[in-house]
């Protein structure tokens, strides 16, 4: 008896589907990835449709003229914090004014980390009109390009699980 399998699609296309589907458009915003999540996104053939753009706010004060990060949030708390993540994520979903955003900061590596924020941490923030959810990751220092694909893992993660637990 042969059993017939189907190939799971790669998160990426699976994302680019359900957005679709919903008719809803989806922007970024990237620190330490630098365009790795919209380039896992615009693989995806059709992806226009639906991802609006990103915006790659590497520099602190990009993330304050793009996105709207306020200057005193990033030196309360630090660029690679949650409360940067968060007003990211919601900055780039206004400014773009599209129904998701997905935004991450962290520090990839070599240099830049401290004892209280090490190389491989990193926030993930997903933005939409129910809640902004944002999660820490503590990958270690597993070497820059390392850290930043786990990054974009990350990212795509939870657009799908904030995508799969929204309502329709």
């Amino acid at each position: 008896m042969t059993i017939k399998t189907q190939a799971v699609p790669p998160l990426n296309q699976q994302i680019i589907d359900l957005l679709a589907e919903r008719k809803l458009t989806l922007v970024t915003a990237e620190s330490c990835t630098g365009g790795m999540i919209a380039a896992a996104l615009t693989d995806v053939a059709g992806s226009s449709a639906v991802f609006y753009g990103g915006y790659i706010t590497y520099a602190n004060t990009a993330k304050s003229r793009m996105i709207q990060v306020q200057p005193r949030l990033i030196g309360d708390y630090g660029a690679v914090s949650n409360q940067v993540a968060r007003a990211m994520a919601d900055g780039a979903r206004n400014t773009a004014k599209v129904d998701l955003a997905v935004a991450v900061t962290g520090i990839a590596g070599p240099d830049g980390g401290t004892e209280k924020k090490p190389v491989g941490l990193v926030y993930v923030a997903v933005s939409s009109d129910l809640a902004t959810v944002v999660i820490e990751h503590r990958f270690g220092d597993l070497g820059r390009d390392a850290i930043r694909r786990a990054t974009v893992d990350a990212a795509l993660d939870l657009v799908m699980q904030v995508l799969t637990s929204e309502p329709d």
